[in-house]
This record gives structure tokens, sequence and C-alpha cells, in this order.
């Protein structure tokens, strides 16, 4: 499963608010590593530098200080429409004159196509294929006489799930859809405001944070500080991964902090899927706070019999055939020394297409495991997302396909236990009727295509990305 997109946003007079946006970045980096982008404005015009990579690849001294200004809006990107391709690298600049925006954002479109078309036919053209640029296109298409009118436009006709920043020459906004899908917080920094996915990038830059934006908010942050703007929701739809993968442990989403909540989904597990067995291991990194969470309810020791390596999938250098026949060997690496006859209770964050797990436990038997009684924090999931996800199409969900003894007998583990729905909302601890759980129950927020394509934007009259990037 990959991670959605990160957004930040900076109003803060006399601050270096590209420095500011860039570290937040760097704390969101886990939300998305195919592009980075920041975008400034000094009241007059807006300056924009966007490139594939990682922040630290995209950013260096120069270019950051070529990025001026009081306000600063930031993204990191992980596609979920259009292709990994830098034209749609964001922010994205958007209109002309008084009537131009920059915007990021985090989120899925479900009806971007159609509206596409019909932007398309009113004469904007686009040069990108993503969702972002459709959202861009339709809040400058608005005849409402203000920014917020533009915007508020713009949600009664979209569909899905976004969370933004925008910024004007002026103005910094915040924008939250009515089902919440995606989290975004508030923060303070030294008389300034910040926008940011999750508090964690808060914390990094030295800002207090304030609260969450509310499903359907807008927020207008200007000189007079902060304007609020609700739009009236009905159901919610905050995605349940963001407390079981998506977010990093030390942030906070609705009061409660992701590490206590993924420990006690790991007590979930210990309770609803006990066994006899010696040691505890999480699948590094996010895992771990639930393998301590079934160690500590189950009273099983807990053990690191499997280190990470957190740079795989960072760089641009394709390995050649020896490598890539590796396969995850390349990720993990065992400890013999440690998992030798040792009967393992194997924890992981949830289990997609089946196709990682099952390496996992051979490479856990070639070092000796005796026993790999594998629990899933997730639930099976059955249904792909269309909200900001790129899981799997439905063809390729393992869970929609087999059984769990199936799955089982796949992975090749001893035994397989999966946290249930009502597990997993204890261990979050909040309403279930706040999340979207269409992954497990197939019950969507709103009407969704069940094969959506991520790619459908791509060939649409008016679309006119580069060819080369």
């Amino acid at each position: 499963m990959h991670e959605s997109c990160g957004v930040v946003g900076v109003y803060a007079p006399n601050e270096d608010v590209a420095r500011l946006t860039f570290f937040a970045l760097f704390a969101l980096q886990h939300r998305g590593q195919e592009s980075a982008g920041i975008a400034t404005t000094n009241g007059k015009t807006l300056q924009v530098y966007a490139n594939m990579g990682l922040v630290s690849q995209v950013f260096d001294e120069d270019a950051l200080s070529r990025l001026t200004g009081d306000i600063a809006i930031g993204h990191n990107r992980y596609s979920t429409t259009g292709t990994s391709r830098v034209c749609n690298a964001q922010p994205i600049v958007v209109g002309e004159g008084s009537n131009v925006i920059a915007i990021a954002h985090n989120g899925n479109i479900v009806n971007a196509a159609h509206l596409h078309e019909e932007l398309s036919g009113q004469g904007y053209t686009f040069s990108s294929s993503t969702d972002t640029e459709v959202i861009a296109n339709l809040i400058v298409s608005s005849h409402e006489k203000d920014w917020v009118g533009r915007i508020r436009y713009a949600m009664h006709r979209l569909q899905g799930a976004y969370s933004l920043t925008i910024m004007t020459n002026d103005r910094l906004f915040g924008v939250r859809d009515p089902l919440g899908v995606r989290p975004l917080c508030l923060g303070t920094i030294d008389g300034g405001w910040v926008l940011a996915s999750e508090s964690c990038a808060l914390d990094h830059i030295g800002a207090n944070f304030v609260r969450e934006i509310e499903p359907g908010e807008i927020v207008s942050i200007g000189a007079n500080g902060v304007e609020s703007y609700r739009e009236e929701v009905g159901r919610r739809g905050l995605c349940i991964f963001e407390y079981i993968y998506f977010a990093r442990p030390d942030s906070t989403i609705n009061g409660r902090l992701l590490y206590q909540a993924r420990q006690a989904m790991g007590a979930g597990l210990a309770e609803e899927h006990p066994v006899e067995a010696d040691l505890v291991i999480g699948v590094p990194d996010s895992a771990t706070a639930a393998a301590l969470g079934y160690s500590q309810r189950s009273g099983i020791p807990m053990a690191e019999g499997l280190v990470k390596n957190r740079y795989v999938g960072r760089t641009f250098i394709e390995p050649d055939q020896r490598i890539r026949d590796l396969g995850v060997k390349l990720k993990f690496n065992p400890l013999p020394q440690v998992l030798s006859g040792k009967r393992v209770v194997l924890i992981d964050d949830s289990i997609v297409r089946g196709t990682t797990t099952p390496q996992v436990i051979r490479l856990l038997r070639k070092a000796g495991v005796a026993e790999v009684h594998m629990r899933v924090c997730a639930p099976p999931i059955r249904y792909p997302c269309f909200f900001g996800v790129d899981m799997a199409s439905y063809r390729e969900l393992i869970a929609a396909q087999k059984t769990i003894p199936e799955i089982k007998e796949l992975i090749g583990a001893d035994s397989l236990g999966y946290l249930s729905i009502e597990g997993l909302i204890k261990a979050v601890a909040l309403p279930k009727e706040i999340f979207c759980l269409a992954c497990f129950n197939g019950d969507y927020p709103i009407p969704v295509q069940i094969e959506m394509d991520k790619l459908a934007l791509e060939a649409l009259p008016g679309a006119r990305p580069p060819a080369i990037d």
C-alpha cells in the first residue's frame, strides 16, 4: 500500500516561509516520495519550484533563496491521479493577474474526469493530468466575487477527498472536504500561522498545535488572522488507515496519539487471536507499536527480528537483475541469532496484495524460525480505495479473492489472524461513524465506480502534459 500526499501552508510575515515549509515537508516525507514542491508569494507575484524526488533531493539553498515572500504552500506527492511525472508535481499554479492561485492537494476527486471535460469545453486547458489542476480551474472559473465564495463553489461541485492548501497573492487558505477523509491541522508560529497534514510537521518547525480543520471547513488566513467558514456536513469519512499506517506515530488526529492507537491494535490482536509463542516481532517500522501492544497484552517477549533498510525505494537507480532477484531481502534482513528455533508472532499493519508477506515469512524460515503466526492490524481488505490511497484494484486484493484459510496457506504461515473491525474501532477509541471503512466492508461514503482508473485524465481533450519530463 502506498501513502497519500502531504500538504503544508505557512502565513508568517518577516519569516523565511520557504525554509519553514521545507522542514515541515521534511517531517511529512512519509506521505509521498515521488515529488516535492514549494510555492511562495511576495504579495505581487507567485513563484513555484517543484521537481521529482525527495524533499532533500529537490531543494538546496539556492532554490530556497529564490522562494521569497510572506506566504508559502508545499507538497509531497504520491500519485493517486495521474502518472509520476514532473508536470504533475505540485503545487500547481493556475490563473493569471488577480485571478491566480497556487494549490496543493491531498486526496482524490472521484468525478474529476467529468469536471475536466466540462472545463475543457469552456476553454480551460490543462498542463498536467492531475485532479488537483481540475480543482484549481474549477475555483478560478467561478463567478463568485471573493475567494471564499469561489472555493465554496468548487466544494459544491467536487466529489471525493480533498485536504487543500491554497495561496493567492495575499491570503492562505486551508480546505477540508465535508467527509473529512484526509487530515489537516492548524498551528501558530511567532505571530504567524501554519497548516499541515499532520501535527508532527508543526512540532518539527516549532509551531504550536491549535486545532484540526473541521470537515467541510474553509479557513482564510491573512493580516487579520484566521477566519473560518463552514459548509454543512452529513456523513463523515475519515480514513481509518491514517491510524493504522499512513500518519506518523507521533502525530495526533482527533485527539488520539497514533502510537497509542497502534499499541491498542496489537493488544486487541492478542485478545482476539492468542497463540503460544516465544517471541513477538513487528514488521518495521509501521507495526512496531502494535507488536509492543501484542507483547504487553500476551506476556510474550518482544524482540527486533527484522532490520529494515529505510532507504529502499528512495533512489532513482534501478537495481540490476541479481539485486532485483533478492526481492524483499533488499528491504528487510533477519537476525538468525535472535530467531533460530523460536515460535514467532509476526505483526504487520496490513496485507493488501499478498506479495510481500510470503517473502517475509520465507526470510524468517531461512533464519531458522520454527513457527510463524501472522497477526494483522487491519481487517481483511476486500475493496479498493478511491479517496487518495493507491492501494490495489479489486482483482489484486488477496482478501477479495481468497478466504482467510487460503491466505494462510498462500503466505506460508502456521496461523493467521486479522483484527476485527470492532477491535480496530475499540483500539482507535473514537466513534465508528466518523470513519470510512469501505476498504473492509464496501460501504463507501459516496458512490464510486468500482474500476476507476488513476490515469483517467491522461488522454482527455484539453490535457496537454509534456511528452518528456
